[in-house]
C-alpha cells in the first residue's frame, strides 16, 4: 500500500494505493488562502499539517486494514512558497505563495546584480520564485529574517512534521531560483545573493529516493505496522507528470486548472529564459523538463461564471460546435503572466464588444484567450528547441471537448484524453513513494489509459493561425499605452 499527499492551495488531498495503483481511499481538507494586502498571497504552514491530519485520519476510518501495511508515502506540492523556520522548526511568520506578486522590485535587482540566476539557476528572476520572496523578507522584515534557520517549500515542511528531516526534491527546490539545475545541487553564489548558505537548505534527495520514515508516534495513530520511507516526492507539475507517465524525454501534457501548463519532459537542461520558460529538474533521476506557465486558465472561467452568476459547465455547454474564432478578444491576464512576458502588473481584458455580444461570445472569447496564451508557451519552448506534436489533457478544464478541440486546432497538435480518473499530484505522488519503497522506477511511471484522441481540424487550423497573429498585437499595446 501506498499514500500519495498532494498539498494544494486549495486543499490538501490524500489517495491510498495498493500494489497494482488502483484507487483504496481517498480524502481532501480544504484550506484558505490570506491576502493581508493587495497583491499578497499568504498561508499559515501549520494548516497544511493539520489538514494532512485530517485527510490521513479519514483514510485510517475508511480503510484501516490497508493503512496498516503502508510502504511508502509520496509528496506532491504547490511550488515556491516560503517557508520560513527557527531553529526549533517553528514557523516564523506565514508562507509567502506561489502567486504573491509583493517582491518585483527585489526581482530586478536580483537579476542585475547575479547574471547566474539566469545562467545556473535557468530561469528569469519572477515574483513567484522562492529567492525574491527571502530578498523581500531580509529588506522589510530583518529581525525574522534574522532568525531564519531553514527555509522549506510547503510539501517540505510537511515532510518535516511526518519525519523530522529536513529535506527537499530537486524538482521542487529547482523552483528557489537557488539550485544549479543543470548540476542538481545547490548554487552557493546563489544563495549568497539573498544573504543565505547551505545551512539554511535541505538537504536533497531525488524524488523518487528515500528521504526518511515515518516518526513512531505516527506510525501508531494511524495504525501502521512498519514505518515506512517517504519519499522526495516532487512539485505539483512534476507530480503530476509522474501521474500520467510523463517520464521520457518527449513526452508532453498540457493541464487546465487554475493555471495553465505546458509541460515536457527533457533528457537535459534546456532554459528559454528570454522566452520566461520554466527549466527545471524532474522527480526522477536524470532527467529534466520545461513548463510554459500561464497564471488564469480555468480561473479565467470561473471568474467569467461569477460575473454572469452561472456555472462554468453551463457556460460551455451553451457553446455551439465551433467553427472559428471568437469575433471578441480576451486576454487572460487576470492576476498577470508569466510565459512569455513575465509580467506582474498586466491585467486582462475584452476587446471588440459589441451590442450583439453575449454570454456565449464572452465565454468563447475565454476559451479562445487561454488557448491563445498556450500557444505563447508552444512557441518559447520551440524556441528553446522543443518540438511537440502530442500531448496529453489533465486538469478540470479537459472535461470540455471545445475547448480541447480549440486547443488542438490552433497548435495543432493531437490531444489525448485520458480515461476519467485522476491523475493530478497525488497519484504521482503515491507512485513516487512506490519507487522509494521498491527501490526501482521500472514499471511504476505507466501512462493512463485513452478514451479519445482529438485531431486538429485543418479549416480551424488555418483560422486560428490567423486569428492569433491578431491576437498577438494586444499585449504589446497595452504596454505601449500604460495599462
Amino acid at each position: 500500500m501506498y499514500i500519495g499527499l498532494d498539498i494544494g492551495t486549495s486543499s490538501v488531498k490524500a489517495i491510498l494505493l495498493d500494489e497494482d495503483q488502483s484507487l483504496v481511499a481517498s480524502a481532501t481538507s480544504d484550506l484558505t488562502v490570506g491576502r493581508p494586502h493587495p497583491g499578497w498571497s499568504e498561508q499559515d504552514p501549520d494548516s497544511w499539517w493539520t489538514a494532512c491530519e485530517n485527510v490521513l485520519d479519514a483514510l485510517k476510518a475508511e480503510a484501516p486494514g490497508a493503512l496498516a501495511a503502508v510502504k511508502g508515502i509520496g509528496l506532491s506540492g504547490h511550488m515556491h512558497g516560503a517557508t520560513l523556520l527557527d531553529d526549533a522548526g517553528k514557523p516564523l511568520r506565514p508562507c509567502i505563495l506561489w502567486n504573491d506578486g509583493r517582491s518585483s522590485k527585489q526581482c530586478a535587482e536580483l537579476q542585475d546584480a547575479e547574471p547566474k540566476f539566469l545562467s545556473l539557476g535557468g530561469n528569469l528572476v519572477m515574483p513567484g520564485f522562492t529567492a525574491p520572496k527571502l530578498q523581500w523578507v531580509r529588506e522589510n522584515e530583518p529581525e525574522i529574517f534574522a532568525r531564519t534557520a531553514k527555509v522549506l517549500l510547503p510539501k517540505d515542511y510537511v515532510r518535516f512534521r511526518l519525519t523530522g528531516e529536513y529535506a527537499g526534491d530537486m524538482s521542487d527546490s529547482a523552483g528557489t531560483l537557488w539550485l544549479d539545475v543543470a548540476k542538481r545541487d545547490w548554487s552557493d553564489d546563489l544563495l549568497a545573493a539573498t544573504g543565505l548558505t547551505r545551512a539554511h537548505m535541505p538537504r536533497l534527495v531525488e524524488g523518487s529516493s528515500p528521504s526518511g520514515v515515518l516518526k513512531p508516534d505516527l506510525c501508531a495513530r494511524w495504525g501502521i505496522e512498519k514505518a515506512p520511507v517517504v519519499a522526495g516526492g516532487g512539485g505539483d507539475n512534476a507530480a503530476s507528470a509522474c501521474g500520467v507517465g510523463a517520464v521520457e524525454p518527449g513526452s508532453a501534457f498540457v493541464s487546465l486548472g487554475t493555471s495553465g501548463v505546458l509541460f515536457v519532459t527533457n533528457d537535459r537542461f534546456s532554459p528559454n529564459v528570454a522566452g520566461a520558460v520554466h527549466a527545471f529538474c524532474h522527480a526522477v533521476p536524470d532527467t529534466w523538463h520545461q513548463m510554459g506557465v500561464i497564471l488564469s486558465a480555468t480561473d479565467s472561467l470561473n471568474w467569467l461564471a461569477g460575473v454572469l452568476k452561472k456555472t462554468p459547465a453551463a457556460l460551455t455547454g451553451e457553446l455551439s460546435k465551433v467553427s472559428a474564432p471568437s469575433a471578441v478578444s480576451f486576454l487572460p491576464y487576470l492576476g498577470g503572466e508569466r510565459t512569455p512576458h513575465n509580467d506582474v502588473d498586466i491585467r486582462a481584458g475584452f476587446f471588440g464588444i459589441s451590442h450583439d455580444t453575449g454570454d456565449a461570445e464572452l465565454t468563447h472569447a475565454v476559451l479562445d484567450g487561454v488557448a491563445f496564451a498556450l500557444k505563447d508557451c508552444l512557441e518559447a519552448l520551440s524556441v528553446a528547441g522543443t518540438r511537440v506534436d502530442r500531448l496529453l489533457a489533465v486538469g478540470g478544464g479537459s472535461r470540455s471537448d471545445t475547448w480541447l478541440e480549440i486547443i488542438a486546432s490552433l497548435l495543432n497538435v493531437t490531444v489525448d484524453v485520458p480515461v476519467d480518473g485522476d491523475f493530478g499530484g497525488s497519484l504521482g505522488a503515491a507512485r513516487l513513494g512506490q519507487a522509494a519503497a521498491l527501490g526501482t522506477t521500472e514499471g511504476i511511471f505507466s501512462k493512463p489509459s485513452i478514451k479519445a484522441s482529438i485531431e486538429p481540424r485543418p479549416a480551424l487550423t488555418e483560422s486560428y493561425a490567423e486569428a492569433y497573429g491578431r491576437w498577438r498585437k494586444l499585449y504589446p499595446a497595452l504596454k505601449q499605452s500604460g495599462f
